[in-house]
């Protein structure tokens, strides 16, 4: 025991001298006013120095401790020998030593540091050129890196959520920190400056040309990045992945939207599972209502695959109309509801067996109800931008954009005799939606409810195109007389529009360019149906 403390106390250093120079000054006052209680000398630059002086702290300008003027508009002010000197030179090695001492660079201990806020900057639309450039830290990086390389002996911190945990560090241990604490915040450090460098690299990479300064740093949107930079933090370990033999973990972008950014109410731990089940509910339940005046919709998936989904004058109408598709594959599913759940929604859906509930928001009536249900798992999710989607194949990874087409009524090509009536396309486009959802091959049955639709049966998966139609007509469980059905991809041959028109379909949407065209459209004639071409395909593998 006593060995063990005394490595513990060799191991710690303490700070007699911290360099503070932050953009974001949350804490700040406070986390400066707890190195000065321990005796810390300040040294700080700009305007975090200015804030500090108000606050009635006594800081040093970092010209006082590098002889050297802050100049070209604040560019260069740390980027000098007594401040790197300070942060790299090791204690204790008698040539560093001397060193330090011939030039009179004295110890930097600690660096408090946040980078210029290039992302934000980025992300402001019409930003200029000038400014997104002007917005890359320099000096910033630098001094990170620096105190990183030597964490044995300098702290740098990085991160403002660390200052309390710091803080009080600090007091426990007479103004020092161990090790332990000086290599965590060095591997922080390193992964904000690899994250601002991605950052900065995929902006760039983007924009074709070099605009003037005064003009948008508008981005190449046809473009693929030259180089695939991913960097996304740990966002959660999981138990498991798909089977409990594999390991897993969540990784999110800090947007706190989508699935990766949602917030967990109540429940068990959300699995590998749950999570890719839940963004495929939320992004069919926001593809069916893509606009706020939409009506409510409701989406109950089962391995990804939806097994209901429909549209109804309030929640509690679309869930039941989408449970009544299919209830039993319903059992163990998860459920995506693009609006609030209000308390009425809540006691029907907790009759259901359900895994998870993804939804933008749940009333303190809903939540007391759905209180009962200790392993229900409910999440708040706010809808994020669509962005590319990426697939590891053995060897390297496949990217492509998002797939965000959607069809109007306008844009339908109605190829056959008979046109299909105002209801048959209010059903057709509602499963078309659906469709675009579906593992391909995929055939989707649906149909009108009053003003609003739900689907009936659907088709997921197959690798026969007729199979998928005989296998969504098997599932259903309401009549299939008077319905429409969605193919994500064209008829190869009209076997697969018979099948469906066999099982009770009387129109039917698909993105036609078969060679077979003529052939699929004179059987549907044949038939009396009514089949609309989209000109758009949804694969989904």
């Amino acid at each position: 025991m006593q060995d063990c403390i005394k490595e513990q106390v060799l191991s710690a250093k303490k700070i007699h001298r911290a360099l503070l120079s932050v953009t974001d000054k949350s804490g700040l006052v406070e986390f400066a006013k707890a190195l000065a209680g321990q005796g810390v000398e300040l040294i700080s630059t700009g305007g975090t120095a200015r804030t500090l002086r108000e606050a009635g702290l006594d800081v040093k300008d970092i010209s006082d401790l590098t002889g050297f003027p802050e100049m070209l508009d604040g560019r260069v002010k740390t980027l000098h020998p007594k401040v790197h000197g300070g942060l790299l030179y090791i204690r204790g090695n008698a040539e560093h030593e001397a060193a330090v001492a011939a030039h009179g660079i004295a110890p930097i201990d600690m660096v408090v540091v946040n980078l210029y806020a290039f992302e934000k900057t980025a992300a402001k639309p019409g930003v200029a050129f000038g400014h997104l450039i002007e917005n890359i830290d320099i000096g910033g990086p630098s001094m990170v890196r620096s105190a990183a390389k030597n964490f044995e002996d300098v702290a740098i911190v990085t991160r403002v959520e660390d200052y309390p945990t710091l803080t009080e560090e600090l007091k426990s241990n007479s103004g020092a920190l161990s090790r332990e604490t000086r290599w965590k915040l060095a591997k922080q450090a390193f992964a904000t400056t690899a994250a601002y460098d991605t950052a900065i690299a995929n902006k760039l990479d983007r924009i074709a040309e070099s605009p003037e300064p005064a003009k948008p740093a508008a981005p190449d949107t046809n473009a693929f990045p030259s180089t695939l930079r991913i960097n996304y933090p740990l966002a959660q370990s999981l138990r498991y992945g798909e089977n409990p033999h594999q390991r897993a973990a969540l990784y999110a972008d800090g947007s706190g939207l989508g699935v990766a950014g949602a917030k967990q109410l109540q429940g068990k731990e959300l699995s590998y599972n749950n999570l890719v089940d839940l963004d495929a509910c939320w992004e069919l339940a926001l593809e069916l209502s893509p606009e706020p005046n939409d009506p409510p919709a409701v989406a109950i998936i089962k391995h990804t695959n939806p097994c209901g989904a429909a549209t109804g004058a309030t929640v509690l109408e679309a869930y039941q109309k989408a449970l009544s598709a299919d209830p039993v594959s319903a059992f163990g599913g998860v459920i995506g509801i693009n609006r609030v759940v209000d308390g009425a929604a809540a006691e029907e859906i907790a009759k259901l067996f359900v895994e998870a509930i993804a939804a933008p928001g749940f009333t303190d009536e809903a939540k007391e109800r759905f209180a009962a249900k200790k392993n229900l798992r409910l999440v708040e999710i706010q809808p994020a931008p669509a962005r590319p989607v990426v697939k590891n194949v053995s060897g390297g990874l496949l990217l492509q954009d998002a797939d965000t087409g959607r069809i109007v009524q306008s844009e339908l090509n109605i190829v056959t005799k008979r046109p299909p009536t105002s209801r048959e396309l209010s059903a057709l486009l509602f499963a078309w939606r659906v469709c675009k959802h579906v593992k391909s091959n995929a055939i989707v049955y649906a149909c009108l409810d009053g003003e609003f639709a739900q689907t009936v049966g659907v088709g997921a998966g197959q690798m026969s195109r007729v199979d998928a139609a005989k296998f969504g007509a098997m599932k259903a469980v309401l009549p299939l007389k008077g319905t429409v059905a969605a193919s994500d991809a064209f008829f190869p041959f009209p076997d697969g529009l018979e099948t469906v028109v066999e099982a009770g379909a009387t129109a039917i949407i698909q993105p036609g360019g078969s060679v077979k065209d003529a052939d699929v459209i004179a059987a549907a004639d044949r038939l009396g149906v009514a089949m609309v071409f989209t000109g758009i395909r949804h694969f989904r593998h």
